[in-house]
């Protein structure tokens, strides 16, 4: 047998240990006598962020920094689990066959999107993906005991996974029905020790611009409003608790997402302590999801970098499973070149890169040990706080208020360049050819139009549909929706592009709360804005859907004949964005780097 090298310990006494004094004034000198405090950091979240942390740092936490560690763990083990979408009315064959070949290439387990479980085909999924022995995540809408019978009748006495069905963070109607279908739920699953029934929809919040605090305190206002609301006679606190899973968005903030799942479990414990729960049951499963929100199609490949950073935190911060969203799944169908990258990336981050080595990695950092004491006490405030209000879901109006507030405010820094999005607002590539049909894209409902980068985006492909049009000479004319609180984005992206010599004053241009709309013909295009009143009143006209239908949802593309979109749009009262001193098609030009 060859010779195996012996493990040497790690250590670095050929470095003298450096006082705090001493990097203070290595700063100070590289400084060249500029303040030291203007190298502070204000978060989102309200708090300042030092430059410079030292061993006095965790000298000066409440209590002492302890590595989270899993009882029983070898090492930092995740599982590698790819998301599939299964749209309403297929019965998901196809994409069963998919997650069934990824398993054979790298992935840990699936997990499904159902859009209707009523016509998913769970014996065709058994037939592929053992139920028994297969980890599968699924995520439903509605009637989630029902289903979990259709899985028991295949044979399967215990399933592997979990399931996601979170009334209470998708703000569903009938709560109490919705709660009553859960506890059938927990009853069907109870005996299931390897199946996690209730999962957490935090990533709800973070897929929407909340800050890393309020994640974590919604996180737990929700599995409080569980832990009081689910448990009876014969379902226990500490039934719900074990049937419980944390799911989390992962933007690319890499440190702050460490310091957020590290927080989170944390916390987690704190929580069920109040419930009267002991330590030993403390520890959260936490299912990691890189981000929806941080995704572009602007420049689409940065999307690898952000969700490797975003793989690396949920690691690094304790995520027992993860899923990797493919770079290009904003605008393109799945395709085996971009599920392979998103597959692969957790595998290298195991085997590769070794992260999978060390539990904790970031215990005894000052910097993160810091940042996770400080993110805690935010996030267990504003948990406080919503507990005061009555709780969830009597207080969604108040959780869903300040996630509008923190959401509109990392629009604006975006749309100044304060928050660089490479690829978006910073280093465009105005050259760009999409490989993909904006058109299409803009018509289509699947567009997630909640992202951090959508007002920057839809401009940019709007005005690439007019000069598109233009050259092709077209007698059609467009309106594309660009949203709410677009305009004044558009002022101050305009405002950005322009020397300080070349700035002009700007008009009060609209009234709050209304939607921006670009008018779009092969001769012109033109910025304009209306309220959603006469927007929707706008696109039931051209597309002569009646005044009573509910389900109508106006598209954000529509396009008709030029006379018909010019008397529509001058009938319902759309009014011109103008910006003082430049027409419409320069400030297009300039937006579209032209």
């Amino acid at each position: 047998m060859p010779d195996t090298p012996r493990p040497a310990s790690v250590s670095f006494s050929e470095f003298e240990p450096v006082s705090t004094e001493a990097w203070q004034a290595r700063i100070a000198r590289d400084l060249k006598g500029a303040d030291p405090a203007l190298l502070r950091w204000q978060t989102p979240d309200g708090f300042t962020l030092e430059p410079f942390y030292h061993r006095e740092a965790l000298e000066a936490l409440p209590e002492p920094a302890a590595p989270q560690l899993r009882p029983g763990a070898l090492g930092n083990s995740w599982r590698n689990v790819p998301t599939y979408a299964v749209p309403t009315g297929e019965r998901g064959h196809a994409t069963i066959q998919r997650a069934a070949e990824a398993l054979t290439r790298g992935a840990d387990g699936a997990h499904f999107v159902v859009a209707d479980a009523t016509t998913f085909d769970v014996e065709f999924l058994h037939a592929h993906l053992p139920l028994d022995t297969t980890y599968i995540g699924y995520s439903l809408t509605a009637a989630p005991a029902a289903f979990v019978q259709r899985l028991l009748a295949t044979g399967t006495t215990e399933l592997q996974g979990f399931l996601q069905h979170d009334p209470i963070s998708n703000h569903l109607p009938n709560v109490k029905g919705q709660l009553q279908e859960l506890r059938e739920l927990l009853t069907l699953t109870q005996r299931m020790p390897n199946f996690r029934a209730l999962t957490v929809h935090a990533a709800f919040f973070g897929n929407r611009g909340a800050t890393v605090t309020q994640q974590v305190a919604f996180a737990l206002a929700t599995a409080a409003a569980y832990l009081s609301e689910l448990p009876t006679e014969t379902l226990s606190v500490a039934d719900v608790a074990a049937a419980m899973r944390v799911h989390v968005a992962i933007n690319p903030n890499y440190f702050f997402e460490i310091a957020k799942l590290r927080a989170l479990r944390r916390l987690w414990a704190t929580l069920l302590h109040a419930y009267g729960l002991p330590p030993e049951t403390a520890q959260v499963p936490i299912w990691a999801e890189t981000s929806s929100w941080s995704q572009t199609t602007l420049d689409a490949h940065t999307n690898l970098l952000r969700v490797t950073t975003e793989a690396m935190s949920a690691v690094l911060g304790g995520a027992d499973v993860l899923s990797v969203r493919p770079f290009d799944c904003l605008f393109h169908d799945p395709n085996e070149f971009s599920d392979r990258l998103a597959r692969n990336l957790s595998v290298l981050l195991r085997e590769e890169v070794g992260l999978g080595q060390v539990q904790d990695a970031a215990a005894g950092s000052y910097y993160l040990e810091t940042l996770t004491d400080t993110l805690a006490r935010g996030a267990w405030t504003l948990f406080q706080k919503i507990e005061g209000k009555g709780g969830l879901p009597g207080a969604i109006g108040m959780v869903m208020q300040e996630l509008h507030e923190a959401a509109q405010a990392q629009f604006r820094r975006i749309a100044t360049g304060e928050q660089v999005v490479v690829g978006t607002n910073r280093f465009q590539n105005t050259r760009e050819h999409f490989d993909f049909n904006p058109k299409r894209l803009l018509r289509s409902r699947e567009f997630d139009s909640t992202r951090a980068t959508y007002p920057s985006e839809v401009l940019r492909l709007a005005t690439s549909l007019h000069f598109e049009r233009r050259e092709k000479k077209r007698k059609r004319a467009a309106v594309v929706l660009l949203g709410s609180h677009t305009n004044q984005l558009i002022e101050e992206s305009f405002l950005r592009l322009l020397s300080d010599q070349e700035q002009p004053t700007l008009h009060e241009s609209h009234p709050v709360g209304t939607l921006s709309v670009l008018f779009s013909s092969t001769e012109e295009a033109t910025l304009m804005y209306a309220t959603p009143e006469q927007f929707g009143r706008f696109a039931r006209y051209i597309y002569r859907i009646a005044d009573d239908d509910s389900t109508f949802v106006p598209p954000v593309l529509i396009t008709a004949d030029l006379a018909t979109l010019q008397e529509a749009v001058r009938v319902f009262g759309f009014q011109e964005f103008t910006v003082q001193g430049y027409s419409t098609e320069d400030v297009l030009a300039r937006l579209q780097g032209k």
